[in-house]
């Protein structure tokens, strides 16, 4: 029997990483994450796993984002009760991620419901409840960074530093297939970049049957910076902001990111380099999160303020309260405020976009990548209105983008990363980004490093390969996909959205006449999609004192 690489996501997108590898003693999961972007991969979600939750041996984490991890909670839910392997800080920060995933599925299930519950249709299931992510925790178990392990018969795995958040990991895996050959695999989780506060440069060892390896920024380099230079930047951005007399929204991911710009902003206002009137940290779980980073402050590089110092100024506000919260939207300029979710497609940085957007004085920042189909991504590519909780919101705002605070490597970084771990003897799998960022990061391996064509592989979702040690052996195409590949980018919801923002405008501008005409068009085109006698798709026009008669 030969080893069975499966993708089960982060192939063709860069959210949803799971990875099932399938072998004469068993079968594991490397992650299992949420996926992310517009209506059509978010439901993913709710899909069935492509194999059975309850016969899946163990779990192979390599870090505490929602996007590799934020499915364990519904694994458990259907069925899974063994161990998940990680970092000891991954588990620290799972205590507090996966609670919180659950509490927001269990409000913006209520949410929908009630939506629902206003046209008779039945109330939405949520993905997952608190008692499923409780139950997820309970199974967690702590691995060591270098250090072998056996966590199953017929395969050992060892973790290495990955340089993207406290506690990820690249994990290095030997499976023993049924002819007693051992195929040696790297996954390499999320790569950082070489310059960051707190964390070490990404490790690993050389020399694999086979190399996973995100591409996130595959194609795209940021300017070269030194961290001071970075910091430079952010505060060019800060005081930009406060001069236009608004507040400075920044969506940020609670973990990891958040705690780099506090760091930032600290320095930068204990230093006078800039002077705003408050400094909100708005979400429950990065407070929480940031109490994490506090425990292993010994592990960190490059700290110039310590937590305890950052803390006692007397403007830097943590918020868990809803009520407190929802009061910041009072605040009408002088404030920074950073709330989760990074692509704003969830959390209470909704509500903080939704009071700020339509300020012309107030100013968006992203920093972080932004997931096609997400509100980030639609607002950061130059969307004039929004809708948000149902309501559509002007975009007014300045909206700004600052790359440094990315945790991911650029296309140098991960280059050289792949070089530092060839070779790669069976084959290349580029996983974790969009299909022109794979292809572009496939170009330059296959110019620079000497691999054949048929050893830098684009996996595409539930594509699975059969591994022997000299190379790949047979590889199986699902004959019906879990979701439509070209709806990944942008699928019809992002379309209809644009298209009901861009009607009105249409109607907004137009005379009575012109839109009397613009909707019979449309309805036309609807009754000839629809099959309908043309006469069924009048537009009745009103009468002489403007009410509608009805058509005899």
């Amino acid at each position: 029997m030969t080893v069975t690489l499966n993708f089960h996501g982060a192939a063709g997108t860069v959210t949803g990483s799971c990875y099932r590898i399938v072998h004469p003693h068993g079968q594991f999961l490397v992650d299992c994450g949420m996926f992310q972007g517009n209506k059509t991969v978010r439901d993913l979600n709710y899909k069935p796993f492509p194999f059975e939750p309850a016969k899946i041996d163990y779990v192979l984490l390599t870090h505490a984002h929602i996007d590799h991890c934020g499915l364990l909670p519904r694994l458990v839910k259907l069925g899974y009760r063994n161990k998940m392997y990680m970092t000891e800080p991954t588990a620290g920060l799972l205590e507090f991620l996966l609670p919180d995933a659950a509490g927001i599925q269990e409000s913006e299930t209520e949410r929908e419901t009630k939506k629902r519950g206003r046209r008779g249709d039945a109330p939405a299931e949520p993905l997952y409840v608190m008692e499923d992510a409780e139950e997820a925790l309970k199974h967690r178990a702590t691995i060591g960074y270098g250090a072998w392990f056996e966590p199953g018969p017929g395969v050992r795995a060892r973790y290495w530093n990955a340089g993207h958040i406290l506690g990820s990991a690249s994990i290095e895996v030997e499976v023993t297939n049924g002819d007693g050959q051992v195929v040696r695999l790297l996954f390499s989780g999320d790569i950082g970049p070489d310059e960051k506060v707190f964390y070490l440069e990404p490790d690993a060892p050389a020399g694999f049957d086979y190399i996973l390896c995100e591409s996130t920024y595959g194609g795209r380099e940021r300017p070269e910076y030194t961290l001071a230079q970075r910091r430079e930047g952010l505060k060019a951005e800060i005081n930009a902001a406060l001069a236009r007399g608004g507040n400075l929204v920044i969506p940020t991911f609670a973990v990891e990111r958040s705690q780099e710009l506090l760091h930032d902003i600290g320095v930068l206002i204990k230093t006078g380099e800039i002077d705003p009137s408050l400094v909100f940290l708005d979400s429950p779980l990065a407070s929480k999160v940031t109490g994490v980073y506090r425990k292993y402050g010994a592990m960190f590089e490059d700290v110039e303020l310590g937590a305890d110092e950052l803390f006692n100024d007397q403007r830097f506000r943590i918020v868990e309260a809803v009520e407190e919260s929802k009061a910041i939207n009072s605040i009408r300029g002088g404030a920074i405020i950073m709330s989760a979710s990074g692509m704003a497609d969830a959390g209470r940085i909704k509500h903080h976009l939704r009071a700020n957007l339509i300020r012309a004085n107030a100013t968006v920042l992203f920093v972080g990548y932004q997931a096609p189909g997400t509100l980030g991504q639609v607002i950061q590519s130059g969307a004039k209105e929004v809708r948000i909780h149902g309501h559509l919101v002007p975009v007014r705002a300045q909206i700004r983008t600052l790359v440094n605070y990315s945790a991911h490597a650029d296309h140098s970084e991960l280059m050289a990363w792949i070089k530092a771990r060839l070779p790669a003897h069976g084959a290349l799998f580029l996983t974790h980004g969009d299909d022109a960022e794979r292809r572009a990061l496939r170009e330059s391996v296959l110019a620079d490093y000497g691999l054949g064509g048929d050893q830098v592989i684009l996996p595409m979702l539930d594509d699975a390969f059969e591994l022997r040690a000299e190379g790949v052996k047979g590889v199986h195409v699902p004959e019906e996909r879990r979701i439509d590949l070209s709806q990944v980018t942008s699928d019809w919801h992002n379309a209809y959205a644009s298209f009901i923002i861009d009607l009105s405008h249409v109607l907004q501008q137009s005379s009575d006449e012109r839109r009397l005409a613009i909707m019979a068009a449309l309805k036309q085109e609807l009754a000839e999609a629809e099959g309908m006698p043309p006469a069924a798709a009048r537009v009745i026009p009103p009468g002489p004192s403007g009410e509608f008669r009805g058509d005899e």
